[in-house]
């Protein structure tokens, strides 16, 4: 059972050795480990991989096939070193994740949600000043959430209107221009955080009421109870409008913007992939199916250009 697990420790120090993060697949990978031991198997087969992979209800099956993906890879790498081992073939879960529609927020919802999040209780008012502002720059900037928290105070130059982000998602670093309104939100931000803490013991640009880093599960935790309150989600709802759904919205918008101007969008869009911080352009162009108003402005240039020809 031990050497089992000591094989995993290998195989996740190799591939994150190579620039893998694997954050949320080593944790699985430890729950398949685990699996495997209440099951008294030390060594992994065809079945038991199945077994742990569709183990969770309520879930898309592409998410059963992503875990089983993750046991198979792992089996490639037990099977050097232990020739018991079977390697799940491919397609035995032929499962594909279907991408949800964005959620776009329109103006009068985002201004909502910073007029409640101006409202969160805190003894010393920087609670809410800290969520209003970091609101409103993953609106206007369309950043994933753990790049604006994990954003420190040298990645902010104020000066310049740039936002350095590092170590993204896919490993890369990349700048962000922001407008002066921006930057004059950002500003008004510093002086009052830096009042109440004026000798900070944190490098991060955003604080906690504490004077911490902010933790990614509270500012989601914060946005569900701040959302219900303003009627985005039910009271009990577990599903709905997202923090990630600001960055859809920003990314719509965009497009939407270059077509009514009449701007290349085919030519601007490695711009915009770039900006997002998109491994493959092709992930930027799924915005172009993902709303209605977008894929009548699609159709209709191509039916301009069809006439042309």
């Amino acid at each position: 059972m031990k050497k089992l697990r000591k094989a995993l420790e290998e195989y996740l120090t190799i591939r994150r050795t190579l620039g893998f993060k694997l954050r949320l697949a080593g944790a699985a990978l430890l729950k398949f480990v685990s699996f495997l031991e209440q099951e008294k198997s030390s060594v992994i087969t065809t079945n038991l991989a199945l077994r742990w992979a569709t183990q969770i209800a309520n879930v898309q099956s592409a998410q059963w096939a992503n875990r089983l993906g993750m046991a198979r890879q792992f089996a490639k790498y037990r099977s050097a070193t232990d020739s018991r081992t079977e390697i799940p073939p491919e397609g035995l879960l032929p499962y594909k994740y279907h991408r949800k529609p964005p959620y776009i927020y329109s103006d009068a919802e985002i201004i909502k949600l910073l007029k409640s999040a101006q409202r969160l209780p805190s003894p010393t008012g920087l609670r809410p000043k800290t969520y209003v502002t970091l609101f409103g720059l993953i609106a206007v900037t369309g950043m994933r959430i753990s790049e604006i928290i994990g954003l420190n105070n040298d990645d902010v130059n104020l000066n310049q209107g740039v936002l350095t982000i590092r170590q993204t998602k896919f490993g890369k670093t990349r700048l962000i221009p922001i407008h002066s309104s921006t930057q004059r939100k950002l500003r008004q931000y510093v002086r009052f955080r830096d009042k109440i803490y004026p000798k900070q013991k944190i490098p991060n640009f955003f604080v906690s009421e504490l004077g911490t880093r902010l933790r990614d599960d509270i500012v989601r935790w914060t946005y569900v109870r701040l959302s219900r309150k303003i009627g985005l989600r039910g009271q009990s709802d577990s599903h709905g409008p997202r923090l990630h759904d600001f960055r859809h919205r920003f990314a719509v918008k965009t497009i939407l913007g270059w077509y009514r101007k009449n701007i290349d969008v085919e030519r601007h869009m490695p711009e915009l992939s770039t900006y997002l911080g998109h491994t493959h352009v092709n992930d930027t162009y799924w915005y172009l199916s993902a709303t209605p108003e977008l894929l009548q402005l699609v159709a209709k240039r191509l039916d301009r250009k069809k006439d042309i020809l």
